[in-house]
């Protein structure tokens, strides 16, 4: 197994993955999505695959990377990496331009949740390590003419989140920096969003959805009805690198059934 900067990269042969090129509107695209071991970013890895793309797939655990790729199209690249360690997102970077022969998009999902006397290391994953990623990424995207950036935010970027201060300000960091980044790099053809979730049924909620109530009161403050699953996220996030959404940039975009913003005054059935 060839080994780049610390990071392991494989690319899995035809007897580890699964067969067939898949045909769609990222045909010929190269992704490298972060934490894509399970959850949101195993499910964005699978949207953008679906639709053609080559994907670079990130995290600590290599053995949830492997189960996952072996599913996927396309010649998947196996890239374990801890990210809370200080340069780790340049190194990724580099590590995800040597194997896939450049980036087209980029999908940064790896986060934590609230870590007690863990605020620095909340920080460090949650928004310092998708800034360098995104740094280190943005001048060959720049240089194929292309490029579509998607960061992974939160509803609690938006609002306060008592139990969770550190890492709702994560979030409304990177919603900031998406508009920054936005405005910095259109001019490069490159375009940068992200994807705000809100109650999404992943093993992050496992434990939680547990607690006798929680799940289904919680789901009553969802215009919908309902939590939403990983694959809903996975198909905006698919939306956004494509060039259907060739003119959208700078934008969080609330995923969350209507959770936030929206409060029901009445029956009108």
């Amino acid at each position: 197994m060839p080994v780049f900067q610390s990071v392991n990269i494989t690319v899995l042969q035809d007897s580890q993955r699964g067969k067939g090129n898949a045909m769609g509107k990222l045909e010929g695209r190269l992704a490298l999505v972060t934490g894509a071991s399970r959850g949101i970013g195993e499910h964005c890895a699978r949207a953008l695959c679906e639709q053609g793309a080559r994907v670079a797939l990130a995290a600590r655990s290599e053995d949830d990377l492997f189960r996952v790729a072996a599913e996927l199209a396309n010649d998947p690249v196996v890239l374990p990496i801890d990210l809370t360690k200080p340069g780790a997102g340049a190194e990724l970077a580099a590590s995800a331009v040597k194997a896939l022969g450049g980036v087209d998009i980029l999908v940064n999902n790896a986060g934590i949740g609230e870590i007690k006397d863990e605020d620095e290391m909340v920080m460090r994953v949650n928004y310092h390590a998708p800034l360098e990623t995104t740094k280190a990424l943005s001048r060959q995207m720049a240089d194929r003419g292309r490029g579509s950036i998607i960061h992974m935010s939160s509803v609690a970027g938006a609002t306060g989140v008592a139990e969770l201060p550190t890492y709702g300000a994560t979030k409304a960091a990177l919603d900031s920096l998406t508009r920054s980044q936005a405005a910095q790099l259109g001019k490069f053809g490159i375009r940068v969003n992200a994807v705000a979730p809100g109650l999404i049924i992943t093993e992050m909620w496992e434990q939680g959805r547990k607690t006798p109530g929680l799940a289904d009161g919680l789901a009553s403050h969802i215009a919908l009805g309902r939590w939403g699953e990983p694959e809903e996220i996975g198909s905006v996030v698919a939306f956004l690198a494509g060039d259907d959404a060739a003119y959208i940039t700078g934008q969080t975009i609330l995923v969350d059934g209507g959770f936030h913003g929206v409060t029901a005054w009445g029956n009108y059935f």
